[in-house]
């Protein structure tokens, strides 16, 4: 992971989402680009007094981007870094989308909501059109505490024995994160009918769930703080992983996803638009690693 789009509206969120990735460890020089979307007013009326103070505007959302970004280069002083900054006009979604593509990006990090949204939880509209269409991993975040109470970082993995749940913890295991990290490895084995029509978990597929865990927390231990394992029941695996993280108080949630594309974008399984959506806390969607084998079979296809 060495090229980031940090996407700003010099919100507070938006800022703390800068704040997490500057407290992320790395070994390799990062790249990083700073994107501030301005999206000016339309208006067909062009007199003078409209088109003065239209620029006016413009000039004012320049100079507060500019602001923003020197607050986010502040973070990162000391660090091993290079930092560039633009300031497209536009639709704030797909341009943060067309500068991830043109960046080449490894990672978009980005506040789960800007100025308009008030729910603490909800999440934007801006933010959920780059977690589903952005051609590399995104981390959404939502405040936890972190900023104002430095500690460990509580890390939920939501794990299948599948080809993006593999990734994601290949991912997350490459971000060096060190003593940084607790996490817990999660397995959602689902309910089936028992022999009177109840319905109850399945004990092989736990017992399969456990092994595979197990062995993941191995590969993990030289890497994290902690690594534990559960396997939790429930009929909606994204709904079950919503509510270990809140129970456990979680920072992030790793969704690792299958990139499925729709006209050359990016389509979003319903599990992680689920968790997406409903953690109280940051989210990781993880696609790097599917991504680049995707690419390899194509290209051993040809």
């Amino acid at each position: 992971m060495k090229r980031i789009v940090i996407a700003t509206d010099g919100s507070a969120n938006a800022e703390e989402a800068a704040w997490l990735l500057s407290h992320l460890p790395h070994r390799d020089r990062l790249e990083i680009t700073i994107a501030t979307v301005i999206h000016p007013p339309s208006y067909s009326y062009r007199a003078q007094p409209v088109e003065s103070w239209l620029e006016d505007l413009l000039k004012r959302e320049r100079d507060a981007a500019e602001q923003s970004a020197a607050r986010i280069r502040d973070m990162f002083e000391g660090a091993n870094v290079s930092i560039d900054h633009v300031a497209p006009r536009g639709s704030a979604g797909p341009e943060i989308v067309r500068i991830a593509e043109q960046t080449n990006a490894d990672l978009v990090v980005i506040g789960a909501r800007g100025h308009s949204t008030v729910s603490r939880i909800m999440l934007g509209s801006t933010s959920d059109y780059v977690a589903t269409h952005a051609p590399c991993s995104v981390l959404v975040v939502r405040p936890t505490g972190l900023a104002k109470q430095p500690r460990q970082v509580r890390i939920t993995v939501g794990y299948e024995d599948s080809g993006p749940a593999r990734a994601a913890i290949e991912e997350l295991r490459d971000t060096h994160w060190g003593k940084a990290a607790d996490v817990s490895l999660v397995s959602v084995v689902p309910y089936w009918p028992g022999m009177y029509g109840e319905l109850e978990p399945d004990p092989e597929l736990s017992g399969r769930a456990t092994e595979h865990l197990t062995e993941l927390a191995s590969e993990l231990a030289p890497h994290v703080a902690k690594a534990s394992c559960h396997v939790i029941e429930g009929q909606h695996i994204g709904e079950a992983l919503v509510r270990f993280a809140e129970d456990k108080r979680s920072d992030l949630v790793v969704a690792g996803e299958t990139p499925r594309g729709l006209l050359g974008r990016l389509l979003m399984g319903s599990v992680s638009r689920y968790v997406l959506r409903h953690a109280p806390c940051s989210v990781w969607i993880t696609r790097n690693r599917m991504i680049e084998g995707l690419k390899s079979s194509s290209s051993n296809s040809e």
